[in-house]
């Protein structure tokens, strides 16, 4: 279950919070509304819930907050607006990079493709898909981990009625199967219709929590809808003939052929539209929403509720002394916030308490208890140093809590700690706890996750191919032309170019394996970034490096067979000293794929990751070589020979002659830059990881 205390968000200037004090119950097996018009506050009650926007307040899923859950996913599926995941990926695709990312077998994403009716759209694109597609697939993602509660945000807006139908009863079939599903809406009929309670937000704050029968009942009224195409005559017959017969109909068009009639029957429209002759094409009984402050407690029930609360320090003294409560009139509206009311049931007896919607709370016999400012349910005969977990027990009553902070400040301090005040001071809180913005979820495979990632779409394989055919058409130009090293003729590397068409592939490669993250984060699809994990970094630059050493092996390759089919065996000969120079090929393509990688995650942008992949030759390389060449005191001469003789004399099997040829490639001015570049990115990434974490 869900149970929600406090939930304020942080106020914008000289603005009211956008959330003031909900809280409210959503119970296992059950489907929970949150019903409100645009701009009432659902989506950011919905946030702070899980942990996505900063504010105040608690929230447990079945008794444990969402930062103390190890794996949030598991716990809690979300679906909140459409799926970010790349267009040109697979529908299957993305479900089995999402299997990845949450640790579960690749036979899943077949099984929620399945549940979700997608079997037939498998091989489509994303983004192909329709809206109503797309919500099912979303909802698919939410329920790969198999989460015990789901957490929807307006799923069915904008989709048609059959894709509406289908989308709630996948809803009403998980809670059936003992999971707790909690929706948004802006429909007043869409709840009444799919929920089993419904909880009414209006400017931030709740102003009802009933049953869906009790709100039907009391917010909702009945009206029966008409589809012809004489809509303005059968309105002007029915407004006449309820006027002749002095009853009270409303008649309301709403656009073209439709009318909704209040106060009358489909009996008596049917005969009106018979006696006069006009075809009628729907004739249905429906429910519609009264409108603004539908339901609302009137003033003199306020005025009750007001004198009622006056007397709550003294029935919180009263329990804290072990005398049962005064009774207290049944109050409507809200929820209260469980720090604002303590009202319990009998210490030793248990019984039932019926709320103001109609239905009963049953309690179970057991000791009174009060909420402890940290938000731990305490017996109030122990005092506050016996603690249970907010998960066992009876949860606390969730009653009007905007009524109850306003009482609360409006009563003296002195009358708010009558009786007992040591349990009063306990139980009362000025504020509720505030909310951390958690981090994202991290893939918990994620080589695979990347692997799949990377292979889910034809960009790589676009890049490969274009880098080889530039490649190719370059060598012959330069074989042609002439003088042109031997090596840079097999890697298609002129002169006057800062990066061969290999190493700038690589670095195009890597970047996008960080941009593609932040511009479809279908990893952190609640949040819109990407974790910043030190397992996650590794396996894009495992897959990146192995993607550059492909790379370069396949570009010397064809450009080598190229150069024979062309001008003969003569110039695909290798040169003399082919190892060093194979070592210095592998290694700048592999860097260049790595500050691709490096830079992107810093600066959360794909060009900008391809743009530090040339910055390296084009304003490093001089750099270095201009503070290596310039006025020196002294000069490293013999560093080499030193060096060999402290570190490399004792590597078995000739591996000193490896490390040499690595400190040579690094002391010469290209090596040197990327050296020096990978190191500043990597500890810029770092960096940013840490201050994210602090933050």
């Amino acid at each position: 279950m869900i149970q929600a205390f406090g939930l304020t968000s942080n106020p914008r200037k000289e603005l009211p919070p956008a959330v003031d004090d909900v809280s409210f119950e959503a119970r296992a097996g059950r489907v929970t509304a949150l019903l409100g018009a645009s701009g009432a506050g659902k989506t950011t009650a919905l946030r702070l819930m899980l942990e996505l926007q900063r504010g105040r307040g608690l929230t447990y899923f079945r008794g444990r907050p969402l930062h103390r859950i190890a794996h949030p996913a598991r716990e809690v599926g979300v679906l909140l607006g459409d799926v970010p995941g790349h267009p040109a990926r697979t529908v299957r695709g993305h479900l089995r990079m999402l299997c990845a990312a949450a640790g579960v077998p690749v036979r899943r994403a077949d099984e929620v493709l399945e549940s979700a009716g997608l079997e037939s759209l498998r091989d489509e694109r994303l983004g192909a898909l329709s809206r109503g597609m797309d919500r099912r697939l979303g909802l698919a993602c939410a329920l790969v981990p198999d989460p015990h509660t789901l957490v929807c945000d307006d799923p069915a807006g904008a989709l048609s009625a059959q894709d509406a139908r289908w989308l709630h009863g996948a809803l009403r079939a998980h809670a059936a199967q003992g999971g707790t599903v909690l929706f948004s809406t802006a429909d007043p009929k869409e709840a009444a219709r799919n929920a089993d309670h419904v909880v009414t937000l209006e400017k931030g704050r709740i102003v009802a929590d009933q049953e869906a029968v009790e709100f039907s009942r009391t917010r909702l009224r009945p009206r029966v809808a008409v589809r012809t195409p004489h809509a303005a005559r059968l309105a002007a017959l029915v407004t006449k003939e309820a006027r002749t017969a002095r009853r009270s109909v409303e008649v309301v068009p709403e656009g073209g052929n439709r009318l909704a009639v209040y106060g009358s029957t489909c009996a008596d429209i049917g005969e009106t539209a018979f006696r006069n002759g006009i075809l009628v094409h729907q004739l249905a009984d429906e429910v519609g929403d009264m409108g603004p402050g539908a339901g609302a407690v009137p003033a003199a029930r306020n005025q009750e509720r007001g004198e009622a609360g006056g007397d709550r320090a003294q029935v919180a003294g009263a329990q804290a002394a072990g005398a049962p409560a005064p009774p207290r009139p049944a109050s409507s509206g809200a929820p209260q916030h469980p720090q604002a009311d303590l009202r319990q049931a009998p210490a030793t007896e248990g019984g039932a308490d019926t709320t103001a919607s109609g239905t009963v709370r049953h309690r179970t016999p057991g000791p009174r208890r009060a909420l402890a400012p940290d938000g731990v349910a305490h017996s109030a005969a122990e005092g506050p140093g016996a603690a249970e977990g907010p998960g066992s027990g009876d949860a606390p009553d969730v009653l009007n809590a905007s009524d109850a902070s306003r009482q609360r400040a409006s009563r003296p301090f002195g009358a708010r700690l009558s009786g007992s005040a040591s349990a009063v001071r306990a139980a009362v809180v000025t504020l509720p706890p505030p909310i951390s913005v958690r981090s994202a979820p991290s893939p918990l495979r994620p080589l695979r996750y990347e692997l799949r990632r990377a292979l889910g779409v034809g960009t790589g394989f676009v890049v490969g191919a274009v880098v080889l055919l530039v490649s190719a058409v370059t060598a012959v130009i330069l074989a042609r032309i002439g003088h042109t090293p031997q090596a840079r003729l097999l890697a298609a590397w002129p002169q006057q170019v800062p990066l061969p068409p290999a190493a700038l592939g690589a670095g195009l490669l890597g970047a996008l394996a960080f941009g593609d993250e932040f511009r479809h984060p279908a990893l952190a699809a609640d949040r819109g970034t990407v974790p910043r994990r030190m397992g996650l970094l590794t396996a894009k630059l495992v897959v990146s490096a192995a993607t550059a050493l492909l790379l370069a092996a396949l570009t010397v390759g064809c450009d080598t067979e190229v150069l024979r089919l062309f001008y003969g065996s003569e110039l695909a000969q290798a040169p003399a000293d082919w190892p060093a120079l194979s070592a210095g090929w592998l290694g700048l393509v592999v860097g260049c794929a790595w500050s691709g990688v490096l830079a992107a995650g810093v600066f959360r942008s794909t060009s900008a990751g391809l743009a530090a992949v040339v910055a390296v030759p084009v304003v490093v390389v001089p750099l270095v070589q201009k503070v290596w060449q310039g006025p020196s005191v002294r000069t490293a001469a013999g560093f080499p020979m030193r060096v060999r003789e402290i570190l490399l004399t004792q590597w078995p099997f000739g591996g000193e002659r490896y490390v040499a040829e690595a400190l040579r490639l690094v002391a010469q001015p290209v090596g040197g830059a990327m050296t020096l570049s990978l190191t500043t990115l990597l500890c810029a990434y770092l960096l940013t990881t840490l201050r994210s974490r602090v933050r």
